[in-house]
């Protein structure tokens, strides 16, 4: 790709989107160059910026038209390098597209735009006693549709499920040009999945365009406690007690002492002093049954150690406790100049096992770890701490990064829960997936997007030729010839 392909590119979408909608301007493009995950940065060739559905669409048809890759990308909030550019292809940001089209509580349903703030939803719906259950710690930035490209969780996803479990509808912009809609206000529509494949492919399917979600009615009772361990093996011992015992809370959090450490410099919350991990357990629902199960986990942090408990008292203090865990990302940035956000998930009982051995890797290699997580779930969110500007310590810590997903998988987990895979975890793929599994999760890719233009170099290690027949590959492939691809 020329600088005069890209230069024809931008002035036949200039018509389309108007001036300020297609950047080009090299310091301009700088802004895109990295999502959430600053550890990698491409600027891209051209930007654009619909503001329609028929917009989204006729970009991707220039793109396809001119054999253009592209990349969608929302807030930008991603910690997966997902939303990464493409040095020669265009950037198609659906931030404009912000419209909140409908909110129909007698069907508990809301239609939006890919660019709504995950928040506003919520707040839309909260005059009518509803509101949008996925809560990523980013909320209050991060953009519907990019939650749905990397199926987004959050604290409280442990009761309520992930994105994919809100989502009853899509409008979306193929790899091809086209807008078509997936699933729609009713649930479970004949056929094949297409939605559920849709949600969680990071874009290499297509563009969402449109959104129908689920609305959750608000609890009548929310009470939240926050109770501090001597440890994490502590308080994973209360986790797991807390959900032997039939209880289901909202949320059960846990962080550590460093990441307690980093919120206290940043927002100063007021966690137990001297607390080795703090809990945060929530539960909502119908008062009687919140009262009656709040009792049973008061009794069992007690009974496995816990030193202080708090019991918020009202919506302020309940605010303050969130606090500390809602910042714990960012705050790390007190403690430390450079942190990689980590993201992988494990059986809850191996919880105390798992940390154990994060803590010795962490002695072993001189790389400190602060642990913040969805104790409820095993959703693991290790913050891997380094100085880039000292020589060796950004490969030390990637290699800490990895050995925490090589555990995860060890103990029968993921290599991610929710940040997706993106650029990040390419390389891990092969080690949770067979060369097989790679393949046919490949053929899905190639059906929807066969010239293969859409988000390229995400997801899977080694990009597959559209057309080819699937099953283990003798001598080199074409890309790794070519040097665009490495055979892991």
């Amino acid at each position: 790709m020329t600088t005069t392909d890209i230069s024809t590119l931008a002035t036949a979408l200039r018509p389309v989107l108007g001036d300020a909608q297609v950047i080009s301007d090299r310091q301009e493009l700088r802004t895109y160059e990295c999502d959430g995950l600053a550890q990698y940065r491409v600027v891209p060739a051209l930007v654009a910026l619909p503001r329609t559905a028929a917009e989204c669409a006729a970009t991707v048809r220039a793109c396809v038209d001119a054999g253009v890759p592209f990349v969608a990308r929302g807030s930008g909030t991603g910690l997966s390098g997902g939303a990464l550019p493409h040095a020669e292809g265009v950037l198609i940001v659906t931030s404009q597209m912000r419209a909140i089209r409908a909110v129909r509580a007698e069907d508990e349903r809301a239609v939006v735009e890919p660019g709504v703030i995950n928040l506003h939803v919520s707040r839309a719906a909260a005059p009518f006693g509803y509101y949008y259950a996925p809560d990523p710690s980013s909320q209050q930035v991060c953009s519907i549709g990019g939650n749905v490209a990397e199926n987004s969780g959050g604290a409280h996803c442990l009761k309520y499920g992930f994105t994919t479990n809100h989502v009853t509808g899509l409008e979306v912009v193929t790899p091809d040009g086209d807008l078509v809609r997936l699933g729609g206000p009713a649930p479970d529509a004949p056929g094949y999945d297409l939605l559920g494949a849709f949600v969680g492919s990071e874009g290499t399917l297509g563009i969402t365009t449109e959104v129908t979600v689920r609305l959750t009615r608000s609890p009548e009772s929310v009470r939240t406690l926050l109770a501090g361990f001597a440890g994490t093996d502590q308080a994973g011992a209360a986790t797991s007690a807390i959900i032997a015992a039939g209880v289901l809370p909202a949320a059960i959090e846990m962080m550590d002492a460093l990441a307690i450490e980093a919120a206290e410099a940043a927002v100063r919350c007021g966690y137990p002093a001297g607390a080795g991990a703090v809990l945060i357990v929530e539960l909502d629902g119908p008062a009687a049954e919140v009262d009656a199960h709040f009792t049973d986990v008061e009794r069992l942090c007690r009974e496995h150690g816990a030193g202080e408990i708090r019991v918020a008292a009202d919506d302020a203090e309940r605010a303050l406790i969130w606090k500390g865990r809602k910042s714990a990302f960012a705050a790390v940035g007190r403690i430390s100049p450079d942190y990689i956000v980590q993201d992988g998930v494990i059986p809850r009982t191996a919880l105390p096992e798992v940390l154990r051995r994060i803590a010795e890797i962490s002695a072993q290699r001189g790389v400190r770890v602060a642990n913040v997580f969805h104790a409820g779930d095993g959703n693991l969110h290790p913050l891997v701490l380094f100085d880039d500007a000292v020589p060796g310590q950004a490969e030390q810590a990637e290699e800490v990064s990895g050995a925490i997903l090589d555990i995860c998988i060890a103990h029968g987990g993921s290599i991610t829960g929710e940040h997706g895979v993106g650029m990040d975890k390419v390389g891990h793929m092969p080690r949770m997936y067979s060369a097989d599994d790679l393949d046919t999760m490949q053929l899905l890719r190639c059906a929807f997007d066969p010239r293969g233009l859409a988000n390229p170099g995400k997801v899977f290690p080694t990009p597959r030729l559209c057309g080819e027949v699937p099953g283990r590959r003798r001598g080199a492939h074409p890309l790794q010839e070519a040097g665009l691809a490495e055979v892991f």
